[in-house]
């Protein structure tokens, strides 16, 4: 009986879908285990086969986990709003869900065509707006918080507006905007209820705010930074400039340190964690403050060097400072405003990055040092970033290379503050080996003790404080797009209004066009149902706008990263129309017990979502505060590129061999039609692309051999393979097995379609292990020792395989195991029925096949993992080298208790030791019991 893996994948993959094998119960006496893969966003290029490697391996941990007894929760759906679906959209006028719907089908039918323990039953759309409905409700909890700095909490806003009626706010020690007023009791209870809802606003977790941005005006949105590469965007390669807009913005500063305290609470590796601390940035200094001469302004910056203050020789402001337009003197203004032209061309990210590029310009104003009074002249440079810090820096040429560089270029004085250290060549930045000198009060101090006495001597004028800094600044939450998630919010008397719960979702209405409109609102203005009418509770046409009873909606949209910052929760309870989850769901699986995903969301959706679990926590809606028990980066399957050689000039293509003769230029070439030897036939070359229709071919022994390059698996190198032609062809079995048989999980490896031919041979011969020709084989015959060694060995190997991921080697030990059993004619069913449960995991089909054949009715899934037993892998007899004078004549197995004494007894009495004594009477008889019997003369 032939392997027929097609029939028998779709026939188990339709009884998984029908049985809903894989659904898991929300109460159960098992104790729990949810593995969650971060979930795909659909795009119309479907699936790649370095796409399934993450899902593939958290798949065989949930198998596993089942069979290990657990109830396990693994869900999958999709992060289904997004740019790429927009601009399609622009493109073609097709409405992003009808794409988004095509590019799910296809996304699921690869999925299941793979074989994965999905629980389909719990999947989530974040466009779907059943789901969203809850994301706007999480916006309104967020917009209804305010920080509390005592507590180290988020807390209702209910709570902070009955302080500041009982107290007004001067104690009240909250995460807030820097222009609060200070206002007593009185005045809030006298307060209009706008000016209340003004103050208020700048206490709330997410508020509006002008706020600089990455714009692309070619999109007409606003870009996160990693949606920028290059100074363009990521999608269509657009300019991208800074510009300042009214954005809502959501204050995740005020988690900074409890997101760098988290990371020590979960187990997630180490380089993912470093980006995370990295990206918030904590460092420890003081704010200065400096006047700025002939004029009430005052310039504060922050600096993890006050003890360097006396070398301070000017300062630099980010050109988008807002002080820059006011202390710019006439002479210097064109010069400023070209300055900052060509600045808001360039993205945060390439300012950051360029480090060789001197640029600035003086703004012909001056500010006066703290402590001695002098002017110190004020620039402005595009190193220096209004979004962090306080946009503005004291410059201490001889201690910063930067600012020597800056000071060198434009002839600034570098005064020399550090005792016994040559400035000449370049900054002294050796904190620990410093001296001051040259400083006032501060000199022959060490750099600990003059930190100190700076900090002290500035509070003592009023002019600073020590303070802990974070470069982590609070997320833009606008997007000025159609795909997204609509906010819950209208506008009476300009301020904002949330929507009451039981009216969500709001729904993304129908547009004409999904551009921006020519008044250059985003693409919801152009919608003709996009107002709130407050007397009916509904969303009515902007043609009756008459502003008694109905108000504007809020017209940009959620960034994509919304949805998936609590998408992991939702799962637990994907179908309640009536909370986000119930208690009963959040309270019985807590948390993600195993994430797996891709390193680049280190500091995007992994840091965002983190933060969205400590708010829920702060406000009793989820139990911890950490979503994420321990999480795995998988590695990337990189391409094999395929690369034809065309002689320079010409049409004429040469192989791969010859070229070296030629000055010849590399052409990249779709892999699938290469075969196994790295031959591409030529006809199939000239049928690709029109531009080799007419191609000339040098061959090398009458073949066209291509090079080959290893490089990221991507449509644009023509590398990509398909995961459902390799399903095709050697089963979802074999894929899933050869994914995991490449290399460690973590690291990146290549893909070579030719290899899966060794896997595939190997669930060949497990099949036959099982067969007896056409027949099944499979009897209830005893199993000889050597089959339960051989069958232990493996349970204890794929064991602690599985539980450290190392799932490569166990598709060696797989093979060994089914060519040691093939060796000893193993047909025994107490062996070979608990070997498919060890190989359930990474085969599911075939062991589901092989199980039904052994007379089970129910899924290989129900099974309980073998239980490994030491006393099968315990030697009880040993195989001697029987030797005379040293030379081993032959081999006896003898028990491993026998005495020296009766060893000696039984080697003497075998017949071949007659045979070598010939009669003769030895001298001696050596015996090391459990090593060698050497008989002498």
């Amino acid at each position: 009986m032939s392997y027929d893996f097609n029939t028998i994948e779709a026939r188990w993959q339709a009884y998984w879908a029908e049985n809903g094998t894989f659904k898991a119960e929300n109460n159960s006496d098992k104790p729990k285990y949810y593995v969650l893969d971060m979930f795909p966003y659909p795009s119309g290029a479907g699936l790649h086969v370095g796409h399934p490697l993450g899902y593939i391996a958290s798949d065989i941990y949930a198998r596993y986990k089942r069979h290990k007894g657990f109830n396990v929760l693994h869900p999958q759906g999709y992060d289904s709003f997004g740019l790429p679906a927009e601009q399609y959209a622009i493109q073609t006028g097709q409405h992003p869900a009808i794409t988004t719907k095509d590019n799910i089908a296809r996304y699921r039918q690869q999925l299941d065509k793979i074989g994965f323990s999905f629980d389909w039953s719990r999947e989530v759309k974040t466009s779907d707006p059943t789901f969203y409905k809850w994301t706007q409700w999480i916006f309104i909890q967020l917009f209804n918080s305010w920080y509390d700095n005592n507590a180290d909490k988020a807390r209702p806003i209910a709570e902070l507006e009955q302080l500041f009626s009982e107290e007004g706010n001067t104690n009240i020690n909250a995460v807030c905007d820097e222009d609060v007023i200070v206002f007593t009791s009185e005045d809030w209870n006298a307060f209009s209820s706008k000016e209340k809802q003004e103050v208020l606003l700048k206490y709330r977790l997410t508020y509006l705010a002008e706020t600089e941005v990455n714009w692309c005006p070619e999109l007409g949105t606003v870009l996160a930074n990693d949606e920028i590469v290059n100074g363009v965007s990521e999608r269509g390669g657009y300019p991208v400039i800074r510009k300042k807009m009214t954005q809502w913005s959501m204050r995740i500063s005020a988690y900074a340190q409890r997101l760098i305290d988290g990371l020590n609470t979960i187990d997630w590796p180490q380089p993912l964690k470093d980006s995370q601390t990295n990206w918030i940035g904590r460092s420890e200094g003081a704010s200065v403050t400096f006047n700025v001469k002939g004029h009430d302004e005052v310039i504060d910056v922050f600096t993890t060097r006050p003890d360097t203050i006396f070398g301070v020789s000017f300062m630099t402001l980010a050109p988008e400072h807002e002080l820059v337009a006011k202390i710019t003197t006439p002479e210097q203004k064109e010069a400023i405003n070209t300055y900052i032209e060509a600045t808001a061309k360039r993205s945060e990210r390439d300012r950051m990055a360029d480090v060789k590029t001197i640029s600035g310009v003086f703004t012909g104003a001056y500010a006066e040092h703290p402590f001695t009074k002098e002017p110190v002249p004020i620039w402005i440079g595009d190193y220096v970033l209004a979004g962090y810090g306080t946009g503005a820096v004291m410059a201490v040429p001889c201690g910063d290379q930067r600012d020597y560089d800056f000071a060198k270029h434009f002839g600034i004085d570098i005064p020399n503050i550090f005792e016994g250290v040559d400035i000449s060549e370049e900054a002294f930045a050796d904190k620990d080996n410093t001296i001051i000198a040259n400083s006032d009060f501060l000199n022959g101090l060490k750099y600990k003790k003059a930190v100190k006495t700076a900090i002290y001597e500035l509070e003592k004028l009023g002019q600073g404080k020590g303070k802990i800094n974070y470069r982590l600044r609070d997320a833009v939450f606008s997007r000025q797009r159609y795909w997204g998630e609509p906010f819950p919010v209208y506008y009476v008397d300009g301020m904002p209004q949330m929507i009451e719960l039981k009216h969500l979702p709001i729904e993304l209405p129908e547009v004409e066009k999904y551009l921006p409109t020519e008044t250059g609102e985003p693409p919801l203005g152009r919608a003709d149902v996009w107002a709130w009418d407050t007397a009916k509770n509904e969303v009515v046409s902007n043609d009756f706008i008459d502003y008694d009873t109905v108000f504007p909606l809020e017209l940009n949209t959620m960034p994509g990263w919304a949805g998936s910052s609590y998408y992991f929760n939702r799962y637990m309870d994907p179908n309640n129309e009536d909370e986000v989850f119930s208690q009963d769901a959040i309270n019985y699986w807590k948390e993600v017990d195993l994430y797996i995903g891709g390193s680049e969301h280190a500091t995007g959706h992994l840091l965002y979502a983190r933060f969205w679990q400590k708010f829920l926590f702060d406000r009793g809606i989820v139990p911890v505060d950490e979503f994420a028990k321990k999480l795995i980066n998988q590695g990337m399957i990189l391409g094999t590129s395929a690369i034809v050689y065309r002689i320079s000039g010409t049409n004429k293509y040469v192989s791969k061999g010859l070229k070296d003769q030629y000055d010849v230029e590399e052409l990249r070439v779709d892999v699938n039609m290469i075969n196994a030897s790295d031959e591409l036939s030529p006809e199939d070359l000239k049928n690709w692309q029109p531009q080799f229709k007419d191609a000339e071919f040098e061959l090398e022994n009458g073949k066209y051999i291509v090079g080959r390059e290893v490089e990221k698996m991507s449509k644009r190198w023509f590398n990509v393979v398909n995961p459902d032609g390799v399903c095709d062809q050697y089963g979802a079995d074999s894929l899933r097995l050869y994914e995991m048989f490449l290399g460690p999980l973590e690291q990146a490896k290549p893909w070579n379609t030719a290899g899966i031919t060794g896997v595939h041979g190997f669930l060949k011969k497990l099949w036959k292990l099982y067969h007896n020709g056409d027949v099944f084989g499979v009897t209830d015959s005893e199993p000889t020792k050597d089959n339960l060694k051989t069958l232990h060995k493996t349970i204890k190997k794929v064991e602690e395989d599985i539980e450290n991921f190392s799932f490569n080697t166990s598709v060696s030990t797989f093979m060994i195991a089914v060519n040691e059993l093939t060796a000893q004619k193993c047909n025994s069913k107490e062996i070979l029925e608990p070997l498919l449960v060890l190989v359930s995991p990474y085969a599911p089909h075939i062991a589901e096949e092989l199980w039904n054949k052994l007379g089970h009715n129910e899924s290989i899934a129900t099974a309980a993992f073998p239980v490994f037993e030491e006393k099968h892998l315990v030697e009880s007899t040993k195989q001697y080298p029987i030797s005379f004078n040293g030379k081993m004549r032959f081999t006896m197995e003898l028990p491993l208790d026998l005495s020296k004494e009766d060893i000696e007894a039984a080697v003497m009495a075998h017949e071949k030791t007659q045979q070598q004594l010939d009669g003769r009477t030895p001298k001696k008889v050596i015996v090391v019991p459990g090593k060698i019997v050497n008989v002498v003369g």
